[in-house]
């Protein structure tokens, strides 16, 4: 299917079709959040927030179109768009521009003897050669490198001692980079020179029964304050240099939430990020682990809920979800000041195309908001051209899977 005929299906169905929000989609995101169960945010998560921020104003697709010289839909079709609307999980790859659908993975809870539980990853990995995803269990956390060859791997028991380069087309790890202080998660550095993982001494996604917490009548095992600090690794090289971090116990522990988030590089590669379920929603580090004030066009990033960030030009920044009532939209914002410059479909900006594209989640006509699906939306626009079919299941299906992009 070309892309005009891809663009001219996903106008037929917006024409054809509104999503309102379910009226207890907020109470089911303040429950999930009490849970804390899972790594990632999903789209219920992004709507209750901008539900709470937008309750006042009725915003609908398209509002900011003109308000920039970026924006409108007068901008170019993307180049290289591979889409497959018939396909989740995705079998062939999904591209359009230089980003590309690298893994994705989906979790499972794996119950342990003592009544913890693990969280555990399936990663689907792309194969270069062949442009199909491979299914590969042996790991715990995947970052894909720019250019799509290797990948940093690390194996299912965490905290991991030890890093592995990935030859994606063969399937083989070319060499094993030494974390003593032992690794959780693990992030390349924008050009794919470096390497930053986060170390903690317990494993990071594992739920433990004798921290246990009464959740909706019921007691559930809980996380825990583990990390330790990070360190910083020259891929060629494999020269690491480790810093302290503790965790900021003031907010919740757990994967991804609060202080036991993981780590990675800013937009330039010079600090490090954090995410966080307070405000400010990102907290930048320089790379011996001191606390670093937001670089001046990265201060209103929210790598939570906007992870697609800082526009290749630098002259845009993803923002998060505006949408109201029947429609979902996001917003693109001045980088300078905060303010929104555009609205565009999507429920939450993945990751940038180029200046004026983006692949987000969105809903297909007569879903609901766990059902959402890979869409390429245009910035001041309400186009959206769907790259994948809609995910299966509910919050917490093991048939869910989250996305990994990279560039070509």
């Amino acid at each position: 299917m070309s892309f005009e005929e891809l663009v001219r299906d996903a106008l037929h169905e917006q024409a054809e079709s509104t999503r309102p929000a379910p009226a207890d989609l907020a109470g089911r995101v303040l429950a999930r959040r009490a849970r804390r169960r899972t790594r990632g945010f999903t789209v219920a998560t992004v709507a209750a927030v901008a539900a709470v921020a937008f309750a006042a104003s009725v915003i609908t697709v398209g509002a900011g179109r003109g308000h920039d010289p970026h924006t409108g839909d007068g901008a170019p079709a993307a180049s290289g768009v591979e889409a497959h609307p018939s396909q989740s999980p995705p079998l062939d790859r999904i591209a359009a521009g230089d980003q590309v659908l690298a893994a994705y993975y989906s979790t499972r809870n794996v119950a342990q003897p003592n009544h913890d539980v693990v969280l555990t990853r399936t990663y689907q990995l792309l194969n270069p050669s062949t442009g199909r995803y491979v299914k590969d269990p042996r790991w715990s956390d995947v970052a894909v490198a720019p250019g799509l060859r290797t990948a940093a791997v690390l194996e299912q028991a965490l905290p991991a001692d030890r890093v592995g380069i990935l030859d994606l087309a063969t399937g083989k790890v070319t060499r094993w980079i030494p974390v003593p202080q032992g690794a959780g998660a693990v992030e390349f550095s924008p050009d794919g020179g470096r390497l930053v993982a986060t170390t903690y001494a317990k494993d990071p996604n594992r739920l433990f029964w004798a921290d246990r917490a009464a959740v909706q009548g019921s007691s559930q095992p809980q996380s825990e304050y583990s990390r330790t600090g990070f360190s910083v690794i020259d891929v060629a090289s494999g020269a690491a240099r480790w810093h302290a971090l503790a965790p900021d116990r003031s907010l919740p522990p757990g994967p991804d939430l609060g202080s036991g988030f993981s780590l990675s590089f800013n937009a330039d590669g010079t600090l490090l990020t954090e995410r966080m379920m307070a405000s400010p929603e990102t907290v930048f580090h320089r790379l011996d682990g001191t606390t670093a004030p937001a670089p001046a066009k990265e201060k209103y990033a929210d790598t939570a809920l906007a992870p697609a960030g800082l526009s290749p030009d630098g002259t845009l920044m993803a923002g998060g979800f505006a949408g109201e009532g029947a429609k979902t939209a996001t917003e693109v914002l001045d980088p300078a000041t905060g303010r929104r410059v555009a609205l565009q479909g999507g429920q939450r900006l993945l990751a940038w195309v180029d200046r004026r594209h983006l692949i987000a989640w969105d809903i297909p006509p007569g879903g609901n908001e766990f059902g959402n699906r890979l869409v390429l939306v245009t910035v001041g626009s309400d186009k959206e051209v769907p790259l994948s079919g809609a995910r299966p299941g509910t919050e917490g299906s093991p048939a869910r899977w989250e996305p990994v992009f990279a560039h070509r």
